[in-house]
């Protein structure tokens, strides 16, 4: 039997037609052109704790991370990088700040990048040519991470702050000096703590050459703040086809920012959408605890990679009609609820099986269209309110 899901067939429609840039490697994945936007993070175990840094790395790859980028701060660090970047299941960056020695041992220990930051590396600029040399000869990326927290002083000098404009010129002098040597391998970020700085910035970028751009907003904060600043920025700026990859910045787990960009590339078409879960908001109209029900549906179908729409209605008024729209859906009221499969009404429950039933048909809804619902990556399902 199949199944038609309640997702257009055709490709969803996005905001804005992506910016055209580049395509660059990051090991096996394509950053730029035509490339679907990738997401990053960063692991926070000690780059010296081998073991520690893989199982992190392998938990951020099951959770849906593209490209993973680990800190290089010293000698211990550096030697950590050969057996890191083998064995982990997706490309490492080396993150290298102050000593440019570190970043030709990155290149030499098989990193798929090298994140360099010109704003804090002793005498960046002379060694230029020597980093695009070896980077070239062993096919390593590089990306240009200018940082508000660490902008070259002369640029702090001319323009009193970090300012949009101050880090655009730290960005394009920095390309410019890669592609007088001939490389072209590189991506740039400038970021910002501010999102309106942030989004600034990158939008002038936008306009100073094709190179591909990696998002992020630094500092962002805990994972609320974090999260509210980074959906805002980053929809500012994919929403005009502006970014290549993204990096959410949260005082948190890296999983979680994982999880959050995801969330971001699905909510703006830029990336399939899975698991969705529709949920009114609860309001003097309801006659069941809304907020509780909807917390368990999504706590019971987390892990499920399918793309299927699920709503979970409080009320008369828009519950039947957003359960028939969904793909699988529930219409409570009166102490039961109404279970709709694609549109139609195939049992009436308890309240207190609302739930059971729900995950029960999500389930066989799934084992219907062949995928297991515990697939990798697929990351928490989304709740929309409203």
């Amino acid at each position: 039997m199949s199944v038609s899901l309640g997702l257009p067939a055709l490709p969803p429609p996005v905001l804005s037609p992506r910016r055209k840039t580049r395509k660059i490697k990051v090991g096996t994945v394509d950053v730029g052109g035509d490339a679907p936007v990738s997401v990053q993070s960063m692991t926070t175990t000690p780059t010296t704790d081998i073991n520690a840094t893989l199982q992190q790395i392998a938990e951020l790859t099951a959770t849906g991370c593209d490209i993973v980028r680990v800190a290089c701060p010293s000698a211990d660090d550096a030697e950590a990088l050969p057996i890191i970047a083998k064995k982990s299941q997706i490309p490492v960056i080396a993150d290298i700040h102050f000593q440019p020695k570190y970043v030709f041992a990155a290149i030499d220990a098989g990193c798929a990048a090298v994140r360099v930051n010109p704003g804090n590396i002793r005498k960046f600029d002379d060694q230029v040519k020597e980093i695009a040399r070896a980077a070239k000869d062993a096919g390593v990326s590089i990306r240009i991470g200018v940082n508000a927290g660490s902008l070259d002083p002369r640029l702090m000098a001319k323009y009193g702050k970090a300012t949009p404009e101050a880090l655009v010129e730290s960005a394009v002098w920095e390309a410019s000096l890669f592609e007088e040597h001939d490389f072209h391998d590189f991506k740039i970020s400038v970021k910002h703590n501010d999102p309106v700085v942030m989004v600034r910035a990158y939008e002038l970028l936008s306009e100073r050459g094709d190179w591909p751009l990696h998002l992020g907003v630094t500092e962002a904060g805990p994972a609320f703040q974090g999260t509210i600043k980074s959906a805002t920025a980053f929809g500012a700026l994919l929403s005009k086809g502006i970014g290549d990859t993204i990096r959410v910045s949260l005082s948190a787990p890296p999983a979680e920012e994982v999880k959050v960009g995801i969330q971001i590339l699905q909510s703006l078409n830029l990336r399939p959408r899975k698991l969705e879960i529709v949920s009114c908001p609860s309001c003097g109209r309801a006659q069941v605890d809304v907020y509780s029900l909807a917390d368990a549906v999504t706590e019971g179908l987390e892990g499920m990679s399918v793309p299927l729409r699920v709503a979970v209605m409080g009320c008369v008024v828009n519950g039947p009609g957003e359960a028939r729209e969904a793909d699988l859906g529930v219409a409570s009221g009166n102490g039961k609820g109404q279970i709709f499969v694609k549109g139609e009404v195939i049992k009436t429950v308890p309240e207190h099986l609302i739930v059971e039933t729900l995950i029960e048909e999500a389930n066989r809804l799934a084992a219907e269209m062949g995928e297991p619902t515990d697939e990798a990556g697929a990351g928490a399902p989304t709740v929309t309110v409203g």
